[in-house]
């Protein structure tokens, strides 16, 4: 402990910074993802070992990552939303068939995914945040009519043959230095879709806005205690709306990034995306009573979802029930330590 003197006053000046519930938690999870991945790689190498498994990961779970951002805005709020799974079908669907039997352009097709999650986050969250109702019933809902809505447009899958879409989805940006050499002697360069560009783009901007803005420390105080924060000042009613605003437009990118990675129109796409949306926010760090949790965590946390399910796919465990099992499993573990950490405090 040092005193500086100011004005005649000793103030006491602490150099030991004491460390948050939300940095604790993303140091755990880091560490477990670390820890997990280097544990296949070194013991079931099966391609662990190559980095265009890692990139791919990246890949199939770009949408994820970007829903998994918004339902952590939500759910540090104190909130829940588990209409994103339907609306990235309903996007989807949606554009799909705008450019398949509407003869639409790509950037349209962008305009009407992001038009249609500004409206289901506007709708919920001025139905949770003005008319208080509880945000479980809201979501699910909103998750009904938008599976709903979803088979009204189209009821049979297809593929969508659009030009511009189809080169738009193929396009590939190479990682320099991550390549391998095939059993053909050939160089192949390690590459990624434009959909994970996205996805790091949000977890950046995202974590910026929660870390170092107004409307981000709002959404901390907001879902760790709502009369505090009133107390403070913060238009508790406007920031959960705002939280679900864009939830909401998130699900949306995150339903054309899924397009973009699928290439088709279906009833049954997204199915099941907002448990893991929820699941990954829980794995990195998000509680489901707010005021604690950390996007970059959230980013981890999807990652380390997806790598559970490769491993236990990777030592034969193919049947659906085995990969359940894993991930509950593994909620369990990080509950039980976000339980811990959080009885420190009394």
């Amino acid at each position: 402990m040092v005193k500086l003197k100011s004005a005649g006053a000793a103030v006491p000046l602490n150099r030991s910074k004491k460390m948050t519930d939300s940095n604790l938690l993303l140091i755990i999870t880091v560490v477990i993802f670390v820890v997990m991945y280097a544990g296949a790689m070194i013991f079931l190498k099966k391609g662990f070992l190559k980095p265009q498994t890692f990139f791919n990961i990246m890949n199939a779970n770009a949408a994820l990552i970007i829903t998994s951002c918004g339902m952590s805005l939500v759910m540090i709020t104190g909130g829940i939303d588990i209409s994103v799974g339907g609306v990235v079908a309903l996007v989807s669907m949606c554009c799909a068939v705008y450019l398949d039997y509407q003869g639409g352009n790509v950037f349209v097709s962008l305009l009407i995914a992001v038009g249609i999650g500004l409206a289901f986050g506007a709708v919920q969250g001025y139905l949770v945040a003005y008319l208080d109702i509880q945000p479980f019933i809201v979501s699910l809902a909103g998750m009904f009519f938008a599976r709903g809505m979803t088979t009204i447009v189209h009821t049979a899958p297809f593929n969508v043959e659009n030009e511009a879409f189809v080169a738009l989805k193929g396009t590939r940006i190479n990682v320099p230095g991550m390549g391998t050499v095939n059993k053909l002697g050939k160089y192949v360069n390690a590459y990624v879709e434009i959909g994970v560009i996205v996805a790091i783009l949000v977890v950046i901007i995202l974590f910026c806005v929660l870390k170092w803005t107004k409307a981000g420390r709002n959404f901390y105080a907001v879902g760790g205690n709502r009369q505090s924060a009133l107390m403070l000042g913060i238009n508790v009613k406007q920031t959960r709306f705002l939280a679900h605003l864009l939830c909401g437009l998130l699900a949306g990118i995150g339903g054309y990034v899924y397009f973009l990675h699928v290439g088709s129109g279906s009833a049954s796409h997204a199915s099941g995306m907002e448990m893991n949306a929820i699941a990954s926010s829980i794995i990195g760090g998000t509680l489901l009573t707010g005021g604690v949790g950390n996007i970059f965590g959230t980013f981890v946390g999807v990652l380390s979802l997806s790598t559970i399910q490769n491993i236990v796919s990777s030592i034969g465990l193919d049947q659906a029930w085995w990969t359940g099992i894993t991930v509950a499993a593994m909620l369990c573990v990080f509950l039980i330590i976000q339980s811990v950490i959080l009885s420190r405090k009394h």
